[in-house]
Order: C-alpha cells, then sequence, then structure tokens
C-alpha cells in the first residue's frame, strides 16, 4: 500500500502548529496534524494560561496583605487549594477540544508520536507518511537534572494538578517557573526555598530589575541562596532531603516538595532525526535563518522546538505563521526577535522589553540610563505597591529606546507602550511629550526618563 501524501505535516498541536496551519489552510494545502497528547501544547494546557490563574489568586491575596492601608479592615485570609486548582481546572478544560475541533477544521489529525524513518516520510503508530513540508512544532519539555535522586522531583505539571498544597516546598532554579509558582506558593502560605546555580536569579534579565523582585521576595519569605551547587536528594521520612554546596558549606534541607525549576528544553529526542537528514547537535536543530533546516529543505522548525528563540506562547504563533507564509509563499522571510515584551509574573511582576545594560555594554552602544525608584510616586502609594521601580535605557545619538525593565506599577501592560515606541522609530523624547490620562500608572511614563 503506497503512503499517504500531505502538502504540510505538522509535528505538534500547539501555538506553533496552529501558527502555520492559519496560513496553508486557507492556501488550499493538505495538512496533517501529528499530537501525542492533548492539542493546544504547554500553554493553554500545563503553563501560562493555567498558571496566570494560580498568579491571579496570588494578586488577591496580596491586596488583602494590604487592605489596611486604604483603611479596609479584614481577617486573615486563607487560600483554600483544592478550590483554586479546580477552578484553574473549570477555566482550561475545554482548551484540548476546542483547539482539537480547529484541527479537524484544518486537516486530519493522528494521535501519536511521530518519527522520521527516513527524509520525506515520518511514522506513527505503524502508519506510514509523506510530506513535501514537515514541520517541527513539538514544543519543550521539563530540563531533566542528573542529580542522585533526580527521580523523586516534580514538575510544574504537578504544581498545576496537585490538589493538596504543601507546607514546604524547594526549587531547583530560580529561573521564570520556579519565581512565579514560588510567590504563589508563599503568598498561601507555604513555605518556600530557591536554590540557583547562578549567581543571579532569572539569569537572562537586567541584574537591577532582578535585584528588586529579588528583595521582593525575601520580604514575602522565600529563602532565596544563589551560587549553589545541589549534591543529590533522598526520601527521609515523609519528606525530601536535599544536600547542596553553598558558599563553601554542605547544607541539607527538607521539604514536602522539591520541585525541577530549571527550566525547559526541546522537545525533539524522540524524532529521528538522523533518519530524517536533519543536522543537529543534540537538541539543537540547525536551521537557517527563515527556520528551514540547513539539511532537509523539507523541513521547518518553530516554537520552543528552536533553541535560538525565546519560550514564549506568542512567539511560537508569530513563527508558525513565517514558516506558513514560507511555504506557500515559496518567501524568505526571517523572524525579527529585536522587540520582543515579556514578563515573569511574579507579584509584583518584572517586565522587560529591549536590551539590558549587559547587553550594550557587549554591543560597544554610547547610551544613557535613568532608573527610577517610583515607590514614592503618586501612582504607587494610591495603590500601595510594596516594590514600584523602572529602568529606561536610550541610545545617546538618536534618542531610540534601547531597553525597558519594570517591577510592579502594572508594567506588564506600559511595557508595550515602549515596545511599540521601540518598533516604530518613536523617540524618548516624543514618548515622553504625549498626553495621557491623568492620574494613571502609564502618565508616569513622562517621569521615568
Amino acid at each position: 500500500m503506497s503512503n499517504k501524501h500531505y502538502d504540510v505535516i505538522i509535528i505538534g498541536g500547539g501555538n506553533a502548529g496552529f501558527g502555520v496551519s492559519q496560513i496553508v489552510h486557507p492556501a488550499g494545502k493538505s495538512i496533517a496534524f501529528i499530537e501525542p497528547a492533548e492539542f493546544g501544547g504547554t500553554c493553554p494546557n500545563r503553563g501560562c494560561t493555567p498558571k496566570k490563574v494560580l498568579v491571579a489568586a496570588a494578586n488577591a491575596m496580596h491586596e488583602i496583605k494590604i487592605a489596611h492601608t486604604h483603611g479596609i479592615e479584614v481577617g486573615e485570609a486563607k487560600l483554600n487549594w483544592n478550590k483554586l486548582i479546580s477552578r484553574k481546572n473549570d477555566l482550561i478544560d475545554f482548551i484540548p477540544g476546542a483547539m482539537e475541533g480547529t484541527a479537524q477544521k484544518r486537516g486530519d489529525i493522528y494521535k501519536g508520536k511521530a518519527k522520521f524513518i527516513n527524509p520525506t516520510t515520518v511514522e506513527v503508530n505503524d502508519v506510514q507518511l509523506e510530506a513535501d513540508n514537515f514541520v517541527i512544532a513539538t514544543g519543550s519539555t521539563h530540563r531533566p537534572l542528573t542529580i542522585p535522586g533526580a527521580e523523586l522531583l516534580i514538575t510544574s505539571d504537578e504544581v498545576l494538578s496537585e490538589t493538596e498544597q504543601p507546607e514546604e516546598v524547594i526549587f531547583i532554579g530560580g529561573g521564570v517557573v520556579a519565581m512565579e509558582f514560588s510567590h504563589v506558593y508563599a503568598r498561601a502560605g507555604t513555605k518556600v526555598t530557591i536554590l540557583e546555580m547562578m549567581p543571579q536569579l532569572l539569569p537572562r534579565l537586567d541584574k537591577d530589575a532582578v535585584a528588586q523582585i529579588h528583595n521582593e521576595s525575601e520580604r514575602i519569605g522565600i529563602n532565596i541562596k544563589t551560587a549553589v551547587e545541589v549534591k543529590g536528594i533522598e526520601q527521609a521520612g515523609d519528606k525530601l532531603q536535599i544536600q547542596y554546596v553553598h558558599e563553601g558549606k554542605t547544607l541539607t534541607a527538607q521539604a514536602d516538595r522539591i520541585i525541577n525549576g530549571a527550566g525547559r528544553i526541546a522537545n525533539v529526542a524522540e524524532l529521528n532525526l538522523e533518519a530524517g537528514d536533519i543536522q543537529h547537535n543534540d537538541i539543537r536543530i540547525e536551521v537557517d535563518e527563515n527556520l528551514r533546516s540547513v539539511s532537509n529543505p523539507r523541513v521547518w522548525v518553530a516554537g520552543d522546538a528552536l533553541v535560538s528563540s525565546p519560550q514564549l506562547s506568542p512567539v511560537a504563533t508569530y513563527e508558525g505563521r513565517i514558516v506558513g507564509n514560507n511555504i506557500v509563499n515559496n518567501e524568505a522571510q526571517k523572524p525579527d526577535y529585536s522587540v520582543l515584551p515579556s514578563a515573569v509574573y511574579t507579584v509584583p511582576a518584572i517586565s522587560s522589553v529591549g536590551f539590558t545594560e549587559a547587553d550594550c555594554e557587549r554591543e560597544g552602544l554610547e547610551y544613557e540610563v535613568r532608573s527610577s525608584d517610583m515607590s514614592t510616586w503618586f501612582s504607587a502609594r494610591f495603590y500601595s505597591e510594596t516594590v514600584a521601580w523602572s529602568k529606561i535605557i536610550v541610545e545617546k545619538s538618536t534618542r531610540k529606546i534601547l531597553g525597558a525593565h519594570i517591577v510592579g506599577h502594572h508594567g506588564e501592560e506600559l511595557i508595550h507602550i515602549f515596545a511599540l515606541a521601540m518598533r516604530h522609530n518613536i523617540s524618548i523624547d516624543d514618548l515622553l511629550g504625549d498626553f495621557y490620562a491623568f492620574p494613571t500608572f502609564a502618565a508616569d511614563i513622562k517621569s521615568m526618563f
């Protein structure tokens, strides 16, 4: 029997794959989706969307905590973790079915794991499928840790699904996942420790912005240790015990749960890339600037399966649409990541776009910078902000904005104004000279530089 042939086979049913199908389906291309689990991928099912439900609860706990500053008298708040997880499930349970329904309208669906058997064919559940184009949109998976006892770790998947709130948790790693969930846990009353290997939490972000959220994290009771070497984990009765080295001393700590917060890596290890003639270095698939495999021109990569771009849901959709356009129009579009707003949803959030000071130094740019502690500004005092801080970086010669970093002050919303200015070459002087409704957090932009 001859193999079934498609114009495009999309391996993965998440945002990157859907971004591709948004372009190739209206163009009349035949599509097959291959997905081993639920449609939607990490973000809507086990990542950014359900996480924000928990973050919203943490924000509510914070607001109750500071209610007395507004003259509001309330009792001690207690979060019902079981009800919170149930609310999360109620809000997201429809997503996989809805996205699978959309996929069915755009093409055929094969449930299972795909692997290449040659450069033009993949196999799924003993069915062989050929295509003119393959899109690897398999997303990411938790970075495995090789320390002794790593099998005792849980991940953010369990944090989002366990219905019982632990009394004490330890995160290995101080990246985005650890920081966001640590604030949820701490504000819900769980004792939290973060053990980070690097000298700084969130090592890719501006060091001064990170210092602000580091201090706030410690203020709410999170125990943070950086420059740590974890030696191993073992069961200790009904607790888990971790051994680590910090400042030359070997220490131990116990917790109900120890969580892998070491980040995520491209989920491509089981695709049999060699058989597909797909050049790679371990999990790094080598692609050109148009997201096409350098060795097999039928193969494209988008989303978290790439290791060269940020692991963000909007980026995955963006890259998928670029791949779709390149397939349909035989174009050579390439992604532009120069203006990419993002936020880490601690409470309060830390938001950024563009260069850090370290980036500017590395690029040899001449720049000006202004950091502002906004906690004494009226807007911050209106809302009793515990942290309100910004740093704006501007190129000296052009007055164009090179980067913006905000902690608190609704920065996760304000950062888009800076991103818009950067993308459309609006100078800092034009941005400061514009009109803003007053009094608002946005109006404070006029005083940030």
